[in-house]
């Protein structure tokens, strides 16, 4: 009786946690740009949409060279450097045949902006320094929720390179996001491990949950990660415990100690807008040039 309702429990509370975390998507379609900044989330002010408006506006009559913001509040399910594309794809922007268009990217509720560069601008505005722009420029602003000043800033630090300026030296502060990274990796790999170790003793349920849960608490409490990437890492580890040992029949079964194949198996893990006339790019071409960042 008991090991008919067990594999229920298991696999309907792996579909719960499936739910909760897709429910957490918010679906958001690609918008064509009309304005040089769109603000589809109400974050800036009237003055501060004009105000923004008016300095690309001039710059685009000095330069040629177009620059547009977007302002939305999840990109979910896509990532942003996906969405980022097929924006820059469906509006264009920049000169057709001089591809010399940026777009500032934000997801607001996602934490997360993107720079979308350009062919002609990507020798300009490489990806070494549009990752530099994001987090030396943009994101200290946006740690403290003042957007407007942010993407001001990143605005006037991406006109000075399109108009010949070089960027300072890089602090040695730039090394987080890799450590960051390096940690995310270390707490999957450590719970994935644990959870297969604790599978043997007490199934694979309760040592994906366990396994999930120190995951996040050492995420979170030792290594200092966010609490969405402490959620994330978690349920990666529960899930991978449990499609791992259901996938093999448990981690001790099989005949000795013979080919068993990866534990990662063949995969891996790799509105409102400004007022005034409408506007449109000029036909410029991308080619994922630019930079993803978050804060």
């Amino acid at each position: 009786m008991l090991s008919a309702i067990f594999p229920r429990i298991r696999y309907g509370l792996g579909f719960f946690l499936l739910l909760f975390c897709m429910s957490t998507w918010a679906v958001v379609g690609v918008p064509e740009l009309s304005r040089r900044v769109t603000d589809l989330t109400a974050t800036l002010s009237p003055a501060q949409l004009a105000a923004l408006e008016d300095k690309l506006a001039v710059f685009e009559t000095k330069k040629g060279s177009q620059i547009a913001v977007l302002i939305v509040s999840s990109t979910q399910p896509k990532d942003i450097a996906e969405f980022g594309i097929e924006v820059a794809d469906l509006s264009q922007i920049g000169r057709k045949g001089v591809d010399d268009g940026v777009i500032l990217i934000v997801a607001k509720d996602d934490r997360k902006l993107r720079l979308e560069v350009g062919y002609g601008l990507e020798g300009v505005i490489p990806d070494a320094v549009a990752k530099r722009i994001i987090a030396e420029t943009i994101t200290p602003y946006f740690k403290k929720n003042d957007y407007a000043g942010g993407i001001d800033a990143g605005v006037m630090q991406l006109m000075q390179l399109i108009d010949g300026e070089a960027l300072s030296a890089p602090p040695a502060s730039l090394e987080e996001d890799k450590q960051n990274e390096q940690a995310f990796m270390f707490v999957l790999v450590g719970g994935v491990l644990a959870g297969s170790v604790l599978s043997a003793i007490v199934g694979s349920v309760i040592s994906g949950m366990l396994a999930g849960l120190a995951s996040g608490m050492v995420a979170v409490l030792v290594l200092g990660l966010t609490i969405k990437l402490a959620l994330i890492v978690g349920l990666l580890v529960f899930f991978i415990v449990e499609i791992h040992y259901v996938g093999r029949g448990g981690w001790s079964s099989g005949g000795g100690s013979g080919s068993s194949g990866s534990l990662w198996g063949g995969g891996g893990f790799g509105s409102g807008s400004s007022s005034g006339s409408s506007w449109s790019g000029g036909g410029g071409g991308f080619g994922g040039g630019g930079a993803s960042g978050s804060w």
